[in-house]
């Protein structure tokens, strides 16, 4: 008898992958609120958009060294365990693992371009599908081979986006000046983006499909491929270590821990003490200046797994835990969510805040949805199996629906 379609039960979860998952979620809001709230050269650039002054100059600057970067990485870290996980107990039921695998990337990549090209261009599970559908025929390597190959990728990137900025840095002069923060031309492309996204939906989708299609295939080729598939197989070498399962020792957490805060945490400081020092110009900081964070954030997002794993293990704050892992289980839901509800308090065809916000107010914002979907997510769970769109994913994959409430079979 063949086996059924669907996914193993919730009872096979691994708490710990769960938890650090719900932080992950709530964390890259903090940076992706300014891609929301702002014109995209303000990500990650103080002097992008507006003025960084007293409160709005230490949301930039905390944000910046205990955020940005590092909880993607976290994400991109697990997007990979949880492919050894997914295809490891697809095969103990003798399913067809790689045919589901790929089947369950595909829909991923459609619900990517219909939140990029319909919502908001940052969208990243485009980038993470395509990935996906690459490294996960390296899952039987031994851990530090996957470790060595991440590791490998992330140099190859990293000097990719440097070989690609120093030519950019080489040209002449005018053509550098052009790009300047204070230039005619750069300043009317702020005033196109501007103009876009505080218009109508069919107003945006100028802006919002070119800047998708960069992000899917320039930002693709020369960033996410290298980062976020090299990180997830550092990601499957630590679950197979048994990292994200909290089960090493607490003197090793301790270990990870300190090596985020003194050699992470540092390291993204001093790129930004670099970025005040050359006036943060837009060319030099993409590409040159950023690679401090490009490798800090990598030991600091290893800090805060650290830091989940020992709270894990300690089993303190069950409830705090609990609502996290409720998060990290809807991890789909709340990211479409966060996008869902930023594009109707920003964009045009909402309440047309766009460009009108301090970042220290878009901090706020952060904290009511943060505070919201902790509060929603097990609320939700505590009725129905699945988030809203895990359940539609699932049931994609599955060729099936999928028993959506709970103590309810299809």
């Amino acid at each position: 008898m063949n086996p059924q379609p669907g996914p193993l039960g919730a009872d096979r979860r691994i708490a710990s992958l769960d938890v650090l998952r719900g932080l992950a979620m709530l964390g890259i809001l903090v940076l992706n609120i300014q891609a929301f709230a702002m014109p995209f050269s303000a990500y990650g650039n103080p002097l992008g958009y507006g003025t960084v002054e007293g409160a709005d100059y230490w949301v930039f600057t905390l944000s910046m060294v205990l955020a940005d970067m590092k909880f993607m990485a976290i994400f991109s870290m697990l997007f990979g365990a949880g492919m050894v996980l997914f295809v490891e107990r697809l095969l103990e039921t003798g399913r067809p693992a790689y045919a589901v695998h790929y089947r369950r990337m595909a829909w991923l990549i459609v619900i990517g371009l219909l939140h990029a090209y319909l919502l908001w261009y940052g969208d990243i599970l485009v980038g993470y599908a395509l990935c996906g559908m690459i490294v996960v025929w390296c899952r039987r390597l031994p851990p530090w081979l996957l470790l060595t190959s991440g590791l490998a990728m992330l140099l190859l990137g990293s000097m990719l986006y440097l070989g690609l900025g120093g030519s950019m840095v080489k040209f002449a002069p005018e053509e550098m000046a052009r790009m300047a923060f204070d230039s005619p031309s750069f300043q009317k492309e702020i005033q196109a983006e501007l103009n876009a996204y505080t218009g109508g939906w069919f107003g945006q989708m100028g802006h919002r499909a070119f800047s998708s299609l960069v992000m899917q295939t320039f930002a693709f080729a020369f960033f996410v491929l290298w980062r976020a598939g090299g990180l997830m197989l550092v990601g499957m070498a630590l679950y197979k270590w048994g990292v994200f399962s909290a089960r090493r020792s607490t003197r090793f957490y301790v270990g990870l821990l300190a090596l985020g805060v003194l050699v992470g945490l540092p390291l993204a400081g001093l790129g930004l003490q670099v970025g005040w020092s050359i006036g943060w110009h837009p060319v030099k900081t993409k590409f040159l200046i950023n690679q401090f964070n490009y490798w800090g954030s990598i030991p600091a997002a290893l800090g805060w797994v650290a830091v989940v794993m020992l709270l894990v293990r300690s089993g303190g704050l069950r409830w705090f835990q609990h609502c996290l892992a409720s998060v990290g289980r809807m991890a789909l839901s709340n990211y479409l969510l966060q996008s869902i509800i930023c594009t109707l308090i920003f964009y045009g065809h909402g309440f047309g805040q766009f460009g009108s916000w301090s970042r220290s107010e878009q901090m706020l914002l952060v904290l009511l949805l943060s505070v919201a979907q902790l509060i929603w997510s097990p609320l939700w769970l505590s009725t129905f199996r699945y988030g809203p769109f895990e359940w539609l994913w699932r049931s994609l994959t599955y060729w099936r629906l999928q028993p959506m409430r709970r103590g309810v079979d299809c």
